[in-house]
């Protein structure tokens, strides 16, 4: 199937052009599109619409959809990233998408299997993906953070691996560190994700 990718300001400018179209497979979802244009976004954190409304990584795509890669705007915004992947986290990745002129400071946690061979982790990943970005998105609102991205790992992760990658950027450490602190903490408290442990799910609290 094919879908408009539309660009604006710095994408439109490294493209070359106003708009894309990209063939991709008919059960393709934002994030299929977003690794077709992985070149071009590099570096820079962008916002996604599909035909002009706000949506996620998860969002499945069908053809004819208008896709809207929207950089950083002017004025000062926040960006919040939130993504739930099968494959290995990256926290190279996940930093980019936070740096920020305004900011003095990064501060990013990684939260891994240990003493075990492996956990297994399941997710709601809808609602995961609409809790998370409410947590990011209060947490740069209550800290006067620059930028918060989030990624949570489903299905294996291997022994010291990242089941979860948080970076926050903010202006001082003392912001930066009170926000990351505040999402890994709500995302545990609130955030439909559940893990098994040798072959036991690990038990938890009620979602709030």
């Amino acid at each position: 199937m094919r879908v408009t990718v539309r660009l604006f300001a710095q994408l439109r400018e490294r493209a070359g052009r106003r708009e894309l179209q990209l063939d991709l497979p008919e059960d393709a979802a934002v994030r299929d599109a977003l690794a077709a244009v992985e070149e071009l976004t590099s570096g820079l954190p962008v916002v996604m619409a599909v035909n002009r409304e706000y949506a996620d990584e998860s969002v499945r795509l069908k053809a004819g959809d208008e896709l809207a890669l929207i950089p950083p705007v002017s004025g000062g915004q926040a960006t919040v990233h939130v993504a739930v992947r099968a494959e290995t986290l990256s926290m190279d990745a996940v930093i980019a998408l936070v740096r920020d002129p305004r900011a003095g400071a990064v501060v990013t946690f990684q939260g891994v299997t240990r003493d075990v061979p492996k956990l297994e982790y399941e997710a709601y990943e809808e609602m995961a993906l609409a809790s998370m970005r409410e947590i990011a998105t209060a947490a740069v609102e209550r800290h006067g953070l620059c930028a918060a991205a989030v990624e949570h790992r489903v299905g294996d992760v291997a022994l010291s691996e990242p089941s979860i990658v948080i970076a926050v950027s903010a202006p001082h450490r003392g912001e930066a560190f009170a926000g990351g602190r505040e999402i890994i903490d709500e995302i545990k408290a609130r955030s439909p994700i559940w893990k098994r442990e040798e072959g036991e799910w690990v038990p938890g609290s009620v979602p709030s």
